[in-house]
């Protein structure tokens, strides 16, 4: 059945194509290098895959890995976390910044955030005079001493800081002068970032480049066709999904996908069965539609998915057409939890098949399962176990542990125990 959408309602033009969800959900993996997953290999195909979704999310919660790592862990063979940080801290081609929120993105991208940097400095994220008076002694000090954390510089005075929670007048003038331009991350310690002069960390040409993008129009058309390419296929109803583009509200993005279909760099999409609205992808991308549409039928492989992963910004778009439902209940309280703390999707082929709760015994390099939860009608044969045994022991390899160990209620699971029998 194909959805009649009334686009009278939106304003938008009819979409020209519509989908089915397994060509929706197919083209959306396709996108995110994970159809099939672990495909890329090396550096370079690292650097093509941000071009293509613009940036990845930062969160300093470290279960099984950095979020950043795992979304990288799904995509690239073999990957490391050294080869983030060689991209971010020794090569300085990745950055880490803000974009949606906390993020990495291209080193290159970083004239095209110009606006959001000016814009910091009229309005600094803490204004308080005890905060911007020492943004001199912060830029002297690193200028004739190298790169500092925030525990270099004890003032022993707290300002308010986010949320209400008291923060360290020093660390609150390095939020400042990050967020101004001033400084970038020179490299990390765990969650502690150490702040150097950009002028250090970034080419003088690069610094030089002017906004390419000169007024405040052309910026919007610029970050919502990124955000746009940042899952494949976006949902204007995702609010959360939008975040981070400087001036641009609901009525302004209404605006901007209509001057960007105007000038044919995005294109309305329907799917069928889905909700009856449009959703919309870049024009660049549609040979790689194409392809995904017409090819034959690829070997599955499976994958665990950051909790933040590009795919899964998108909570209601993944529940219409990948028929998942997925929240993160990190920030739940415990007894308000469905399933628990730190629980990854499962992804195997084009469907998500369980979802499961890791954790890493540093002392051990063991890597525990504690629970897993199968979605409902899965029912898994010998071919999809198999693969995800390949899945697992990948994951426990880019973790360098050595043994993988059911507990909790995945140890009762008859079809995890074949996997991994008990001792």
């Amino acid at each position: 059945m194909f959805y009649n959408i009334n686009m009278t309602l939106t304003n938008y033009p009819k979409p020209q194509r519509t989908l089915t969800k397994a060509e929706a959900r197919r083209f959306m993996l396709a996108h995110q290098a994970l159809w099939p997953p672990r495909s890329l290999d090396g550096k370079a195909a690292v650097i093509d895959f941000f071009r293509r979704v613009g940036c990845i999310q930062f969160d300093p919660i470290n279960v099984v890995g950095w979020n950043p790592d795992l979304v990288l862990q799904a995509r690239v063979v073999n990957y490391r976390p050294q080869l983030l940080d060689a991209l971010l801290y020794k090569d300085r081609l990745l950055w880490d910044g803000w974009d949606k929120v906390q993020s990495i993105y291209l080193a290159e991208d970083w004239p095209y955030f110009s606006r959001r940097r000016a814009a910091n400095r009229e309005n600094h994220w803490f204004p308080q005079d005890v905060a911007v008076k020492i943004h001199p002694l912060i830029l002297e000090t690193i200028r004739d001493g190298g790169p500092i954390c925030s525990l270099d510089i004890q003032q022993k005075e707290k300002i308010d800081g986010f949320w209400g929670v008291p923060v360290r007048v020093e660390r609150a003038a390095l939020e400042n002068l990050y967020a101004n331009g001033d400084l970038g991350i020179h490299h990390r310690v765990g969650t502690r970032r150490y702040f150097d002069l950009v002028e250090r960390l970034l080419p003088a040409e690069l610094l030089a480049n002017p906004d390419p993008t000169p007024d405040e129009e052309s910026y919007q058309d610029w970050h919502v066709l990124r955000r746009v390419g940042a899952a494949g296929l976006a949902n204007l109803g995702e609010t959360e999904y939008w975040g981070g583009i400087l001036g641009v509200k609901a009525n302004h993005r209404r605006a901007t996908l209509n001057r960007l279909i105007e000038q044919s760099r995005i294109s309305p999409i329907a799917v069928e069965e889905g909700p009856k609205q449009p959703f919309f992808m870049r024009t660049n991308d549609t040979e790689l539609l194409e392809r995904v549409c017409s090819e034959a039928p690829i070997e599955k492989r499976a994958a665990l998915i950051a909790p933040l992963d590009n795919l899964i910004w998108q909570r209601d778009l993944v529940r219409r057409i990948f028929d998942f439902d997925y929240i993160w209940e990190v920030y739940k309280p415990a007894e308000k939890r469905q399933y628990g703390y730190y629980v990854l999707p499962v992804l195997y082929g084009d469907r998500f098949v369980a979802r499961c709760e890791p954790s890493l015994e540093r002392k051990t390099k063991q890597l525990s399962i504690r629970n897993w939860w199968w979605q409902e009608g899965i029912v898994p044969d010998e071919e999809m176990l198999a693969v995800l045994a390949d899945c697992l022991e990948d994951f426990c390899a880019y973790l360098n542990a050595v043994t993988i160990q059911l507990t909790g209620a995945a140890a009762q699971d008859p079809f995890l125990r074949r996997l991994y029998p008990p001792i």
